[in-house]
């Protein structure tokens, strides 16, 4: 299996150069277009970066990371690259600037491989509502990838990169990481500067990484983590674990009954049950734990979530931000024409309803509400953790659904209800393949303690060498 760390080591010895490994993936991604995984790649432009990656290491200047291919998901802004959000609205934008993500991976060397496809302005669990295309799953093209960060999960499971950046509101990282048999990481919120990431739950987001092993995800975030006083006061990194887990004797794995509802599939809790039973086996303690807020934590996300969106949307008008509509009459018009061509409908939908709930006279009803209601979410995770040191859930309570299955917004929203509250309390989280049901892989939901997502980590990989996590590589490895 082509991880980061094996990659790494063939450029260590010189089995490779990083401008022959950035060729193969290039041709990867080429005879693997139809996935619609990336929205840009310039093979000149990428293979430029590798050449000067080749000299660095040459000159005995090689970073953490250097002459890795990482794919990036197309709302983190990459100076002098396309940035479009997977929207219309910025269709032939040009990031000015590297947001912080980017700037760090530069430093340690590596190669931007592409920007991948999302839903629009991250919006949506499918990769369904972006507005240059459907991506599909490389499992089955007939399928969704999962979503916003369909592109990214897509890019890796499929072999077109070895690793991949993606944003995290409700699950955009775990869900489609899931989906598509990958590793995702949802760190916890403020782990990683948000600096450069185009907002769309500024409370809720979080960028992470995707990766073929716990591995990778780890080596991404020891590069990402970190404070960024200059550019956001939220960024404070992480806390190093306090102790190192050599067995899962030592592990005490909570099981919140409220994740296992009527919607899950047969084959998903099949796969859930037998890998608990596994890890029983291998010395852990298992216990039931209760989050008793889990069934209110759904319909809160979806007052603050969109009531952000409002408000970070709003900036693009046509004039300060956004597509500029020529022929307009009015500036009332110009607005009108600018928001209504630029936005997708499921954009559109999340603006009306956070407009609505700020407003007045249902702002307490609402939005205050649900921040009180979110606060007893959190309370839920902090009882927890006195208790446990991971929690352990099914990321989705189904494997990937058909393209267009879920055209009703209803039931695509109920496709985060295991993901969102993590969003919620700002604890980390990580999906973890662990089987298949029909053929489509299972994805494993790891959540940890604030600011110990190393911790977190720590115990993941103990729990991915019980799985196996090679078993549930399905794509052939062509690189």
């Amino acid at each position: 299996m082509k991880t980061l760390k094996t990659l790494a080591a063939q450029l260590d010895v010189g089995q490779k150069t990083s401008v022959e490994l950035v060729r193969d993936y290039l041709a990867a991604a080429r005879a693997d277009s139809g996935l619609n995984a990336f929205l840009w790649q310039d093979e000149e432009a990428i293979l430029a970066q590798a050449k000067a990656s080749d000299e660095r290491r040459a000159a005995g200047r090689a970073g953490q990371l250097e002459g890795l291919p990482i794919a990036i998901k197309d709302n983190l802004l990459t100076k002098g690259l396309p940035t479009t959000a997977g929207s219309r609205m910025l269709e032939g934008y040009i990031a000015p600037y590297d947001a912080t993500v980017i700037r760090k991976l530069k430093a340690a060397g590596a190669i931007i491989i592409g920007k991948t496809n999302l839903d629009e302005f991250a919006m949506g669990s499918s990769t369904e509502n972006s507005g240059y295309g459907v991506t599909k799953n490389p499992w089955d093209d007939s399928r969704v990838p999962g979503g916003s960060s369909g592109g990214s999960a897509v890019a890796v499971a499929a072999d077109l990169a070895p690793a991949a950046l993606g944003t995290d509101t409700g699950g955009s990282i775990r869900q489609p990481a899931a989906f598509c048999g990958v590793v995702g990481l949802k760190p916890t919120y403020g782990a990683v500067s948000r600096y450069g990431a185009i907002a769309m739950g500024s409370s809720l987001d979080q960028i992470g990484p995707f990766g073929r092993s716990v591995n990778d995800v780890r080596l991404l975030l020891e590069v990402m983590a970190g404070a960024d006083p200059a550019h956001d006061a939220t960024a404070v990194g992480l806390n190093q674990p306090a102790k190192t887990v050599n067995d899962l004797r030592e592990i005490t794995i909570g099981v919140p009954k409220e994740y296992f509802g009527e919607a899950m599939e047969p084959g998903v809790l099949t796969q859930i049950e037998q890998t608990i039973e596994r890890l029983r086996q291998a010395g852990a303690t298992v216990i039931d734990v209760s989050l008793p807020h889990t069934e209110q934590a759904l319909a809160t996300y979806y007052i603050i979530m969109p009531a952000e969106v409002s408000s970070n949307l709003a900036r693009y008008d046509g004039i300060r931000f956004g597509l500029k509509v020529k022929q307009a009459g009015s500036l009332l018009d110009m607005y009108k024409q600018a928001r209504t061509q630029g936005f997708g409908p499921e954009v559109r939908r999340r603006i009306l309803l956070g407009t609505y709930v700020l407003s007045a006279g249902y702002y307490d009803a609402y939005y205050k509400k649900a921040q009180q209601v979110r606060s007893l979410v959190k309370a839920d995770f902090d009882r927890a953790f006195e208790q446990v040191d991971v929690l352990l859930t099914p990321t989705s309570p189904t494997t990937a659904f058909t393209i267009g299955a879920k055209a009703d917004p209803l039931s695509m929203y109920l496709a985060d209800v295991n993901t969102v509250p993590i969003n919620m309390a700002g604890v980390p989280a990580l999906s973890l393949p662990c089987g298949l049901s029909n053929g489509l892989p299972v994805g494993l939901q790891l959540i940890g303690k604030p600011y110990d997502d190393f911790m977190l980590l720590c115990i993941a990989e103990k729990i991915e060498q019980i799985i196996g996590f090679t078993e549930q590589a399905k794509r052939s490895e062509t690189i």
